[in-house]
């Protein structure tokens, strides 16, 4: 009966999982609470993963990724790197291998979010099309993430799977023969032949016309008999009984951005709305304001020279995903205004308040420099600017850098373990000030704790259920008489479809059971199994919702979901037909 509690627990989570209404982390917990309140996992084992090595590892590499990112030290490499040429395809060669080797020691998503604005910044000087550049990035930080322990979570987990079963983990460097090799392989793939497999979709002003933002902004005067006077702003569309945005007030020549909800109207005040036409004409013909002709107002007012606009993406752990962008209250809270929303490169049309957010979306925001920078740094989202370098600044990188290789050294000499070593790499990075207290909690992707916290227990109690042996003899069936190459084969193809539909950390809880199941049964070393699983996991070609990096590049590249399949296809099956063997030659059974 626990096993079908628990197989029907995990087959609605993974619906749920692909359905994508409700985020992965609540889908996770769900799972959880189903088997706690069933009694299949102990109640004081509910949140026993909260404290797991995996866990704590991964907040850990998380905050040391955002210190390394502080120092600048990957900024001053790119920037040295796009003056060296401005073709095409060197900036593809030359931006993948970058990314792929950052993303080896630091979190991929934070080396691919270094260097996109980069390489936007690239296509718009240079006339490519960021639909040819962005996706060859994306992939070369999932291909580099495999390379070490730290660069991917789940290679951290894996080590702690093979610390249950062995007693022992795998070291920094047990990665680096199997995954340099196969990231080897895919750079070349991805920087000769694969970018030419991408549409062209963009020419140099696609993005900077994404917006046509002056076509949906009118000022309008409050005259003397309006109904408006002494109205606040939060009761603005109820008057007019239209949906119109007021992003400023320009009152006694001076500009009032974002005003408060409770910002009465004045007579001759001039505001500056947004909305549609329809909506600015059948407000102008109750006269309940006159709509300004001639000279645009707003840019004289004072204060107008410090307002500015600013795209940005929404990260996937945003916390504004699922909500629309009144409902996340970034007026409010950080007067922002939000004056647009694009999705794979084009305008979405609807009223702002009818948008949900997803990630990956574009948002336009417009406010007060430092306002923006709160804003966008706080809700987890990426500016497409070019990133202003962090220059001049050495003892910032020789410390981070100091740590960092400090604590990969006690890891390598068995010192101390994984999770404490980088654990306390994070605090020092903090108490020399490297890294501002603030962004401790900001660096860390809190929806990928949480998920994994759940998750455990949940993959706990699939093997304890006797669920991980019935998938494993279903897989046997098939005949064990058949070399060990082919199951492993069969498992990394499974491990990759998963993690091309649900995140990749829940792929590696469930698959690795199982892994090591059958290499019981064929009582052989269990490493080349896990390591099927660990590679696996990393290579989510196929979809964008699989890979956070993915997800990251879908907007402003233009790309469509079957784009993705277009040059992650060839490049899928070359890690199924060559890892596989490269497993078994660096981990012979």
């Amino acid at each position: 009966m626990d096993q079908i509690i628990v197989f029907t627990t995990l087959f609605l989570a993974l619906i749920f999982f692909v359905w994508g209404k409700i985020r992965y982390d609540i889908v996770a917990f769900l799972a959880l609470f189903v088997l706690v309140v069933t009694n299949i996992i102990p109640s004081e084992r509910a949140f026993s993963g909260l404290s797991h090595p995996a866990v704590i590892t991964v907040a850990a590499v998380l905050v040391i990724s955002k210190a390394l990112q502080h120092s600048g030290l990957v900024d001053v490499i790119v920037d040295w790197i796009s003056k060296i040429s401005k073709k095409l395809w060197v900036q593809v060669i030359l931006l993948s291998t970058i990314v792929a080797l950052a993303s080896g020691f630091i979190n991929n998503i934070g080396a691919l979010a270094i260097i996109m604005p980069v390489a936007l910044h690239l296509s718009r000087i240079n006339n490519f099309s960021p639909s040819l550049l962005l996706m060859p990035l994306a992939f070369a930080s999932i291909l580099g993430g495999m390379t070490t322990l730290i660069g991917t979570p789940p290679n951290i987990i894996i080590s702690t799977f093979r610390d249950q079963q062995l007693g022992e983990r795998f070291n920094m460097f047990d990665f680096a023969p199997v995954g340099a090799s196969l990231t080897i392989i895919g750079l070349l793939f991805i920087t000769l032949i694969g970018w030419r497999f991408l549409p062209k979709r963009q020419s140099k002003e696609a993005i900077l016309d994404m917006f046509e933002i002056d076509n949906y902004i009118t000022e309008m005067v409050i005259s003397e008999d309006s109904e408006l006077i002494g109205v606040p702003v939060s009761k603005f569309n109820e008057v007019g009984e239209t949906e119109i945005t007021i992003l400023g007030i320009i009152r006694n020549g001076m500009r009032i951005h974002a005003p408060s909800a409770w910002e009465e109207f004045q007579k001759g005040d001039i505001l500056i709305t947004e909305g549609h036409t329809e909506d600015f004409k059948k407000f102008s013909d109750a006269n309940k304001a006159l709509i300004a002709e001639g000279e645009r107002l707003r840019d004289s007012a004072k204060g107008s020279s410090d307002i500015q606009t600013q795209e940005a993406i929404v990260m996937a752990n945003s916390s504004i995903i699922g909500n629309s962008a009144i409902d996340s209250k970034i007026r409010t809270q950080y007067k922002v205004n939000v004056l647009a929303i694009a999705r794979q490169n084009k305008k979405i049309n609807k009223r702002l308040s009818k948008i949900k957010i997803k990630a990956g979306d574009v948002l336009l925001l417009q406010g007060e420099s430092e306002n923006l920078k709160e804003a966008i740094k706080t809700l987890q989202f990426l500016p497409l600017a070019k990133r202003e370098l962090n220059i001049g600044k050495p003892r910032r990188v020789i410390g981070a850098l100091g740590i960092f290789l400090a604590a990969i050294i006690c890891l390598v000499l068995g010192l101390l373990r994984v999770e404490i070593a980088f654990s306390l790499a994070a605090v020092i990075l903090v108490l020399t000030k490297i890294l501002p207290i603030k962004e401790v909690y900001l660096s860390i992707d809190w929806p990928v704790i949480i998920l994994l916290a759940a998750m455990i227990p949940v993959g706990e109690a699939f093997e304890s259920s006797g669920g991980a042996e019935t998938v494993t003899k279903l897989i046997l069936s098939i005949d064990n008489t058949y070399p060990i190459w082919l199951f492993m084969g069969i498992l990394m193809t499974v491990t990759l479809l998963l993690s091309n539909i649900i995140n990749n950390a829940a792929t590696v809880v469930l698959m690795a059971p199982i892994a090591i199941k059958i290499a019981d049964n064929f009582d052989v070393s269990t490493d080349p199994f896990l390591m099927t699983i660990a590679v696996g996991a990393s290579c989510a070609f196929l979809t964008p919702i699989g890979h956070q990096s993915n997800t990251l590049v879908m907007g402003p590249g233009g790309y469509k979901f079957s784009d993705y399949w277009k040059m992650g296809l060839p490049l899928t099956l070359a890690i199924i037909f060559i890892g596989v063997p490269l497993i078994l030659y660096f981990w012979p059974v």
